[in-house]
């Protein structure tokens, strides 16, 4: 519940089982057993037969009983992860995340303040997961103007009192700053009791790692697959980075970036330097600093913490930084490349053509790149993030005349909206979670 750790580093388990003599034997289980699975052992404090009955009301709200169903498109698998409330992958963490906060604020009687930060499918899917909870409130920065309208719409109309949106006139990257530099104000944090969403939240990030197994049990249990992860934030696949430490086999993890390629000129160089934000035909990926990052730097820098802090103080400090490695490549695991917008929308528009199949400008990123660094026959799995109609206008410049869209979204038309414009300002929202607050 804390997101954050108190010195403002990022939590991480103390140890990441081995699962290579048993993983076999979770073939043929459904979605929700398999994450019962998989949780429970990262999980001392939860006792079985109650998590167990957190994760099926999770999944329950999922519209495929596959949850990620994963679809054979030409040369590619896509793995679908856009079949919960919000219509994006996003789901599959916080529907189960807003069930353990429930159940933790129920048995301590106690309650909670969220403070996140989205570039787009964590605010609506956040909000899904916890709206209208009792002991709950939560309030949402968002780059104003910065995420498609869709992505806006789902979080703003959602006007239960204990849900309160913020739009920033800046970027995602300021969104999340401000949100990590409330969370370090430790007396504040403590005070108000605030909690994350964001993938900084570890529970986030252990719940994400149950579909890279189902993606492998649904492929037939490989000898090894690659895995192409659409990637702003470093969450989802640092996920897969934990699966295949489990044992997964995972042969490769293809980083697929947009123009916002600090990741992948990382894997490709050493060089960690930040640039400016840019704005693309994939918003959620438009970012420059990933928080994630740096549950990858723990354990590329030996599970030092020490090392950790001292490559992000430097960071900080200088806006750039080079990890030194004697290997040919930075992390034989990873191969990194980024998408141009005009490469996406074309993705989006040969895949429709070839296969009468639609892909989200996000998802198009990944199917680019996947397929750009695959190597010979091992099977490609790329991650669809988000349905495409949740990026109404990309969609319609990829495919002319050709409609796109859920009833789910479609629904949203004519509601009545509610949200704060606020400047970049902490003070002014600290001030406003303050006369909010539960």
């Amino acid at each position: 519940m804390m997101g954050l750790a108190v010195d403002g580093g990022l939590l991480v388990p103390h140890q990441i089982p081995d699962v290579r003599a048993v993983m076999g034997d979770w073939h043929g289980l459904d979605y929700a057993s398999l994450a019962f699975e998989v949780m429970r052992l990262f999980i001392d404090d939860i006792d079985d037969e109650t998590l167990r009955d957190v994760i099926e009301r999770s999944y329950g709200t999922f519209d495929d009983p596959a949850v990620t169903p994963l679809r054979s498109v030409g040369d590619v698998s896509i793995l679908e992860l856009f079949h919960g409330p919000t219509l994006a992958f996003k789901d599959v963490a916080l529907q189960f995340l807003g069930n353990v906060f429930e159940l933790i604020l129920s048995e301590s009687q106690s309650h909670l303040n969220i403070l996140g930060a989205t570039s787009g499918d964590t605010g609506s899917a956040a909000i899904a997961g916890v709206r209208g909870k009792d002991r709950i409130n939560i309030f949402v920065l968002y780059p104003d103007g910065k995420t498609s309208r869709l992505q806006e719409r789902q979080m703003t109309t959602v006007l239960e009192d204990n849900v309160h949106n913020i739009a920033l006139r800046g970027s995602f990257d300021d969104c999340q700053t401000l949100m990590k530099s409330v969370f370090s104000d430790l007396d504040f944090k403590e005070k108000y009791h605030l909690g994350a969403v964001n993938s900084v939240n570890w529970a986030r990030v252990l719940a994400q790692i149950v579909y890279y197994f189902s993606a492998w049990h649904q492929l037939g249990m490989p000898a090894k697959f690659n895995v192409s992860v659409p990637t702003g934030n470093f969450g989802d696949i640092f996920a897969g980075y934990l699966a295949l430490r489990m044992g997964l086999p995972i042969h490769r993890l293809i980083l697929a970036t947009n123009s916002n390629d600090i990741l992948a000129r990382f894997f490709n160089s050493g060089r960690y330097a930040r640039g400016e934000v840019s704005y693309s035909e994939s918003p959620a990926m438009d970012i420059q600093v990933s928080s994630n990052f740096e549950r990858y730097l723990f354990y590329r820098l030996g599970e030092s913490g020490d090392k950790v802090a001292d490559f992000m103080q430097s960071f900080s400090n200088e806006g750039a930084v080079n990890l030194h490695y004697n290997t040919p490549r930075v992390d034989e695991h990873f191969r990194a490349a980024s998408a141009s917008d005009e490469q996406t929308l074309n993705t989006i528009a040969a895949v429709y053509r070839d296969h009468q199949y639609l892909v989200d400008p996000h998802t198009a990123v990944g199917v680019h790149v996947g397929r750009r660094l695959h190597e010979g026959d091992i099977p490609l799995v790329c991650l669809a993030t988000a349905h495409p109609a949740k990026f109404d206008a990309a969609m319609s410049r990829a495919l002319p005349g050709v409609e796109v869209s859920h009833p789910t979204l479609t629904a949203l038309s004519g509601l009545p909206e509610r949200k704060q414009v606020m400047e970049v300002d902490e003070d002014r929202v600290k001030g406003y979670l303050v006369a909010h607050s539960g």
